[in-house]
């Protein structure tokens, strides 16, 4: 049984890797060289090839640094303490526990605040973990199998089955939303989500009835997502929330996607919808 690297830095491994293996994966994806990376750290390029190599064990403080230098993500950086022997840095708490009693409450007040505009919570794989009651707006027409949990929300916007007949300016959303994926797979390494881009990438896209190309300028500040309801059409923005002193990985890697309302006939909808929490 062996270990290899590809050279895009992506592991192959038919056991768990080294601590070197992962170091030298992290870095050949941020694209930098041993010796560019050797000198952010202050260290010599022959002390980082040990280090890769197995040569020499690196020190807690070492991995630290590194991982900072080198912006690896939390549950990543959990895998390179346990390599090198050390205890990972972060916990994994459920949703569900009584630990996250207060973390989960206020999760759950975002969303109920943001009504009558749509919120959800997603996970680091865009699974659905919550949502306010205005995401039922989004939900007619929909396949019942793309509704079965676990739910993913990209899924369900580029699906044929989901919403993707609905959205107006589908083909520049579909762009948006595959560029962000791809953008998450680069940084983050991570093979559930880089096979996702895949499989969404290969989903029909012709319909959702869209007059934009797939390469079409987006024209305005900040593109709108765009959905036929039977209200009209609906325009909304976006914005993405994370916990920023996160020290747990399930609420690192939370996210909570709000949607408002990007003009007057949207935002009166929204509140003929849900009147009893519009304020």
């Amino acid at each position: 049984m062996s270990r290899t690297i590809k050279t895009d830095g992506m592991l192959n491994m038919n056991r768990p890797a080294a601590v070197g293996d992962l170091l030298r994966a992290w870095r050949q994806r941020r694209r930098l060289s041993q010796l560019e990376l050797a000198c952010d750290a202050d260290i010599s390029a022959r002390h980082l090839s040990f280090l890769e190599t197995g040569r020499s064990r690196p020190s807690r403080e070492m991995l630290l640094h590194l991982s900072e230098l080198l912006d690896i993500p939390p549950r990543e950086r959990n895998a390179l303490f346990m390599a090198a022997g050390f205890a990972p840095l972060y916990t994994e708490t459920a949703m569900t526990s009584p630990a996250a009693e207060e973390a989960r409450r206020a999760v759950e007040f975002m969303l109920t605040s943001h009504e009558p505009s749509p919120a959800l919570a997603v996970d680091r794989h865009w699974t659905l973990v919550a949502a306010n009651r205005a995401i039922g707006l989004f939900l007619a027409d929909i396949a019942p199998e793309l509704l079965e949990p676990p739910v993913n929300v990209l899924r369900l916007s580029l699906d044929p089955r989901g919403l993707a007949p609905r959205i107006v300016n589908f083909g520049q959303w579909r762009g948006h939303v595959l560029h962000r994926l791809q953008r998450q797979v680069a940084e983050s390494g991570d093979a559930t989500l880089a096979a996702l881009q895949r499989e969404l990438a290969a989903l029909p896209h012709s319909g959702g009835r869209s007059t934009a190309r797939l390469d079409e300028p987006y024209g305005d500040i900040v593109l709108p997502f765009r959905i036929r309801s039977e209200e009209g059409v609906l325009s909304f923005l976006t914005t993405t929330t994370v916990f920023g002193t996160a020290v747990d990985l399930t609420f690192s890697e939370l996210a909570i996607e709000t949607f408002f309302p990007a003009d007057p006939f949207t935002a009166a909808a929204l509140r003929r919808k849900l009147p009893q929490t519009a304020g």
